[in-house]
């Protein structure tokens, strides 16, 4: 079993991050059997964390499970400090309106890696504008849709197929024929399949 950078991620976090897609609900994915940390010979292995480290592990939870840098997410938390809504709510907004992620949460890629490198190709359209910059805010009311182009691409070839079979969340819309997408309102704690917990990483940032 090949164990790559991506699986130690989630072995490091002690649960699956589904970073790599399809494969995470499989019996290839390496939690299934190393279900402890990189390094570690067992379950009996398995590290104590102090405060500090626990703040730290739920902050890399996130941040692998977005595949954002370091600096991009201490540069959403300086943000959240000016905002007079609650900051984990800043937080968890703009994680979410980012506009790889809508890809994903769309269902037009397995994964948020896939889904950075379908916008950073120039497939995406935003209110009939190409955007690639995975990193783009969408907001309310905006249109995402796939270039008609890109829907010939072998890559796209079962996506109607697929997305019949797609649950997105409440504040997204989907039309599967058309391939289109609609923001309908702001995403909220519940929209976080895979979050640490936001709070111990205001503690941290905060330190």
């Amino acid at each position: 079993m090949i164990i790559t950078s991506k699986c130690k991620k989630c072995r490091r976090a002690n649960q699956k991050l589904f970073i790599k897609g399809d494969r995470c609900s499989t019996q290839k994915c390496a939690m299934v059997k190393r279900p402890y940390i990189p390094g570690a010979h067992g379950k009996s292995r398995r590290k104590r964390f102090s405060e500090y480290g626990s703040q730290l592990a739920e902050k890399q939870k996130i941040r692998y499970t977005y595949g954002i840098s370091e600096k991009q997410f201490k540069k959403y938390f300086k943000e959240a400090i000016d905002q007079k809504e609650d900051k984990g709510d800043f937080l968890v907004k703009k994680l979410e309106s980012r506009l790889d992620n809508v890809v994903f949460r769309l269902g037009w890629a397995k994964s948020r890696g896939s889904a950075r490198q379908i916008v950073n190709h120039g497939h995406i359209l935003v209110n009939d504008r190409k955007v690639d910059i995975s990193s783009y805010q969408v907001k309310k009311d905006d249109v995402i849709k796939l270039k008609e182009k890109s829907k010939k691409l072998v890559l796209f070839k079962e996506l109607k197929t697929f997305l019949k079979k797609n649950k997105t969340p409440d504040w997204l819309s989907l039309d599967a024929q058309k391939i289109e997408g609609i923001i309908k309102g702001n995403p909220d704690f519940k929209d976080l399949e895979q979050v640490g917990e936001v709070n111990m990483i205001i503690e941290y940032y905060s330190r």
